[in-house]
């Protein structure tokens, strides 16, 4: 469909239904892809398509991708905005239980958190342990 984070702001693609494709981004979470799609309306008007996308397998082996799509309308923005905010405030808050990553997520997350020299500077400080220091500690 589209590459992870590739707009499409200076091509216009059509879908099947006609609708001209504006933009669009796909984020990977685990064993799901969710596609954020800006499309135009006939009277270019925008609005969002979310798409769900999960490969599943037939009996027979074969893979499949199951697909669940959401229309957000510009109308409904600021609606649908404040009430995810305030769902996922909600759960940060009542259920504060660490996230668990994947390997790919782990360290894309580490970049974010730290440049990398800070990660080798860590790394350094705590890799450099004396085993005679630690015998002394307990004594």
């Amino acid at each position: 469909m589209i590459d992870e984070g590739n707009g499409k702001s200076d091509e216009y693609v059509a879908d099947g239904a006609g609708r001209e494709e504006i933009h669009s981004k796909a984020v990977r979470a685990g064993k799901r892809t969710y596609f954020f799609d800006v499309k135009a309306t006939r009277r270019n008007d925008y609005y969002l398509t979310i798409t769900e996308s999960k490969k599943r397998f037939n009996r027979d082996g074969k893979f499949f991708y199951e697909k669940h799509k959401l229309f957000l309308y510009k109308e409904d923005f600021d609606k649908f905005a404040d009430s995810l905010n305030e769902i996922i405030a909600f759960i940060r808050e009542a259920n504060p239980q660490p996230i668990e990553l994947e390997d790919n997520d782990v360290t894309e997350q580490l970049a974010k958190e730290a440049p990398a020299e800070e990660h080798v500077k860590k790394e350094k400080d705590f890799t450099n342990v004396e085993f005679e220091d630690l015998g002394e500690e307990s004594a």
